[in-house]
């Protein structure tokens, strides 16, 4: 019997030699010679991530995740028999950092592509960088809409693997929707990520003929947001969607504990970060939230991912789980992407193109990817692969147990479609 992640490390071992006999048999590539006393350069592929500062803990999740996916590729052959090795940079979730670095990368250090930016904020500045330099650049945390609708995908070098604002404004709508509640209270935070999704919230809910009994707007980083909860339960709203990150989330959610109000609370993907749970004091329990990987017991892969990421972080809640494993998949699909290119010193345009034209289908953690990519779509996460999670005794789990049951279906990208209505939980009713 075959360990779980065992397991893992050969069905990527497999892949990648697949695909370099593929690239070497068709001519793409000549084999070289091993010299035995010649280390092998190194392919080098930047990584920036807020690893110091509010966002630090989702930072640290994803780097795990990408040393995860590194190491097992250079346990087995790497790239081409190359070793990888990350360059990573802290943006402290400051874009001005995150600018700084990216500059840095590109320009300095020269790495062949660049993965991360947990931070919409951060993004949508660091992203001229990589298009002024015609650099792959592929987000890995950063949900703004903005992130890849700046520029036209056919011209972008900008690439995503998680859940667009656009997508989780929808989904949450629908949710409302479901649960006939037509008055939320919109909380959201001052910030480029607050300011993006606001515009995402009120058109997902315009087009579904809802109007907010309030937005109210708060700045990131206050010790408390009970005045500002309380303007929202003055409202008289039937409902509650909070937009910030971990730490706010967790605070609003203390506030409306404190003040005792009981309305239904929904929140993006970052009300599943460890600091949501930790600054509310457990009072995030029972909200609502997007996501794209619950670890789930019936599926091998999500039980190896788990394995290896706890044997480098024994936290007893990890502090982001999503941005590990969508980290993961994103170091793993630029990989192949720079296959693709059938060099062994890809360039930028070589990588972009292989991106988009990735034919062999990838069984990643976060789910299964057959062309997640194209030459008009630089998003890779569609609306059939999002699950309405919560918070149940600090643990990150399925709000209906019906979607785990679900779990286990292969959910292929959606063709051409841009924003469909949220189709995993319909099943049940609440």
């Amino acid at each position: 019997m075959v360990r779980s992640d065992s397991w893992t490390k050969l069905s990527v071992a497999t892949l990648l030699n697949v695909l370099l006999f593929t690239i070497v048999a068709s001519g793409g590539l000549r084999a070289q010679p091993v010299v035995a006393d010649k280390v092998p350069k190194p392919v080098r592929i930047g990584l920036i991530l807020p690893l110091t500062g509010g966002s630090a803990g989702m930072g640290k999740s994803a780097l795990v995740g990408a040393q995860i996916a590194v190491d097992e590729m250079n346990a087995s052959m790497g790239f081409l028999g190359r070793p990888i090795e990350l360059v990573i940079r802290d943006d402290q979730a400051k874009p001005d950092v995150g600018v700084a670095a990216a500059e840095s990368l590109v320009v300095k250090e020269k790495v062949a592509a660049t993965i991360g930016i947990c931070n919409t904020g951060v993004a949508v500045k660091a992203i001229e960088v990589f298009q002024r330099h015609k650099h792959v650049f592929m987000s890995s945390c950063a949900t703004g809409t903005p992130v890849t609708a700046t520029y036209p995908a056919k011209d972008s070098y900008i690439f995503r693997l998680a859940a667009p604002d656009v997508l989780q404004t929808a989904f949450l709508a629908d949710e409302l929707v479901r649960r006939k509640l037509s008055r939320p209270a919109l909380i959201v935070d001052t910030s480029g990520y607050g300011d993006a999704g606001l515009v995402d919230l009120l058109r997902a809910l315009a087009k579904r003929g809802i109007t907010p009994a309030i937005v109210v707007r708060i700045p990131v980083g206050a010790s408390s947001y009970l005045a500002e909860v309380k303007k929202a339960q003055d409202s008289d709203a039937d409902s509650m969607v909070s937009w910030s990150v971990g730490p706010e989330v967790g605070r609003i959610a203390k506030a409306r504990a404190e003040l005792k109000w009981r309305v239904p609370s929904f929140g993006s993907w970052t009300m599943s970060h460890e600091a949501a749970h930790e600054f509310s004091q457990g009072a995030v329990e029972g909200g609502m939230m997007v996501q794209t990987f619950i670890p789930t017991e019936s599926l091998e892969r999500h039980i190896s991912f788990v394995s290896a990421y706890k044997r480098r972080d024994s936290s007893a809640i990890p502090a982001s789980y999503m941005a590990a494993a969508q980290t993961y998949d994103a170091v793993n699909l630029m990989v192949r992407g720079m296959l693709r290119a059938r060099s062994a010193e890809p360039d930028s345009g070589a990588i972009k193109h292989g991106l988009e034209n990735l034919t062999r289908s990838y069984a990643g953690v976060v789910t299964t990817y057959n062309q997640p990519f194209s030459s008009g779509d630089h998003d890779a996460i569609t609306a059939n692969m999002l699950w309405l999670g919560t918070w149940r005794r600090g643990q990150r789990a399925y709000f209906y147990s019906e979607d785990e049951r679900r779990a286990s279906r292969i959910r292929y990208k959606l063709p051409d479609v841009a924003v469909v209505s949220n189709v995993t939980s319909a099943a049940t009713k609440p």
